[in-house]
């Protein structure tokens, strides 16, 4: 027979192995990559703060990949360097070394632009190349040794439109200006325009000529155009 403390040996022997099968064992979380492969379980990265270095980093990736659109340059002012000056004209002449001499002149009402030191210079009917020729002979007769004169157009003289446009009247003349643009400038063609002809009135070295063109024409400055009334 048994002693009591046998028993009680016996019964709490029994009762801790009954707890254990009731209670499931605790699982051990894989720490590693390999322990969640060898375990079918999904490794779950924690997510690391970046710091400000891997933010320019990334800033700077981004802005790399990004497309880089170039706006289109702007057309360059075409001079033309056979253009004949006149009346209206304002000019920018350089003297190299004569801050004196170098400023900008009108080409006044008799075709002539006024220097110090030289006075009056014929620019009418000349080049701006053949009048910087003219000036350089001028100041080299009792002036300058060997001056080296640069002229070119600042401005040209205004041009002219009349007759069926919204603002008839005289306007400042850009290079490569068309018949057409000139009437946009004008504030367009009236209801009762011809919008097809128009008669342009040209002057220079050969004469006055008035011809009826199309709208796509190229205008000189100095032209006046007429926009003629449709009659139906």
């Amino acid at each position: 027979m048994r002693s009591p403390r046998a028993i009680t040996l016996c019964l709490l022997t029994a009762l801790a192995l009954s707890g254990c099968m009731q209670q499931p064992a605790a699982m051990v979380r894989p720490h590693n990559e390999l322990d969640a492969l060898a375990y079918g379980g999904r490794l779950t990265v924690a997510p690391v703060p970046a710091s400000r270095r891997d933010m320019r980093v990334r800033a700077a990736r981004a802005a790399a990949a990004a497309p880089i659109v170039y706006a289109a340059a702007p057309p360059p002012v075409i001079h033309d360097p056979a253009y004949r000056l006149d009346a209206g004209d304002r000019l920018r002449i350089v003297v190299y070394g004569q801050e004196g001499l170098t400023n900008t002149y009108l080409v006044d009402a008799g075709g002539n632009i006024t220097m110090p030191l030289i006075g009056a210079v014929t620019a009418r009917g000349r080049t701006p190349t053949e009048l910087s020729a003219a000036i350089a002979a001028r100041l080299r007769n009792g002036y300058i040794r060997e001056p080296y004169v640069a002229a070119e157009v600042e401005a040209y003289r205004p041009f002219f439109i009349l007759g069926e446009v919204a603002a008839p009247g005289q306007y400042p003349f850009v290079p490569n200006m068309t018949v057409e643009s000139a009437v946009a400038i004008a504030g367009g063609f009236s209801p009762r325009a011809k919008r097809d002809r128009v008669t342009v009135t040209h002057t220079d070295a050969r004469g006055t000529v008035r011809l009826v063109v199309p709208t796509a024409t190229l205008l000189s400055p100095g032209d006046t155009v007429l926009v003629d009334e449709r009659w139906f």
